[in-house]
């Protein structure tokens, strides 16, 4: 619709450089994801005030399994267009996937090297330092650390979105009060599968917070 209006650019923002050092970029992205994990705690945070916490928490499952979901279903497009079948080992390829992967530096704040490879009781796991996301979430005391760490859940849904035969798990995490962040790749039972399917509050046993303190029963039947 045509109107009568004179504007004019009075001044622009934002930077037009074509590139900028690594420190700074690096910065720019670790601020990116301080926003980006006070967004998860808040909405979080808000859900399961309003709602409760059976409501809350049934909506915040939805909410990540679509997610995650969403990362790895492209991740397996991705995968399958290489001509490779989705395996836990082919899924780090995608890392999780080039359209949705997190950014390759600034979400960890480490000194060297933010993530390694470790063998425990057999398992190859992979350990990772400095979490931005975990650090906002310390800033707001044991509320940001029990409403953050539900973004966590990304990590198995994003895994059994690619392929529901494995979830990546934590063994530890920053927000649970341990010192880095550890995950595993392990395969799912029938039960997981088929609550991630349904969406179900139950799917949240996969990989529980201390918080939560409840027992995976699809774990146990399957032990």
């Amino acid at each position: 619709m045509a109107t009568n209006e004179k504007e004019k650019v009075i001044e622009r923002y934002g930077d037009s450089r074509r590139s900028i050092p690594y420190e700074e970029a690096e910065q720019e992205v670790a601020a990116a994801s301080r926003r980006w994990g006070l967004l998860a705690l808040s909405y979080a945070k808000t859900l399961i005030e309003e709602l409760g916490e059976d409501r809350g928490l049934e909506l915040i499952a939805k909410a990540m399994i679509d997610y995650g979901t969403r990362i790895g279903e492209k991740a397996k497009q991705e995968t399958l267009a290489k001509g490779l079948k989705p395996t836990p080992e082919n899924f780090f390829l995608s890392h999780p996937s080039q359209y949705f992967r997190t950014p390759s530096f600034g979400t960890h704040a480490c000194p060297v090297g933010c993530a390694s490879v470790v063998e425990v009781d057999d398992q190859r796991r992979t350990r990772i330092y400095g979490c931005q996301l975990a650090q906002v979430w310390k800033d707001y005391g044991s509320e940001g650390l029990k409403y953050g760490r539900l973004y966590c859940y990304v990590d198995p849904a994003k895994f059994m979105g690619y392929n529901p035969n494995y979830a990546l798990v934590h063994t530890k995490c920053v927000a649970d009060g341990d010192p880095y962040c550890e995950l595993v790749v392990r395969p799912t039972s029938e039960r997981e599968r088929n609550d991630f399917k349904a969406k179900s509050k139950d799917w949240l046993y996969v990989d529980p917070p201390k918080w939560m303190i409840y027992q995976n029963p699809a774990r146990e039947s399957a032990d």
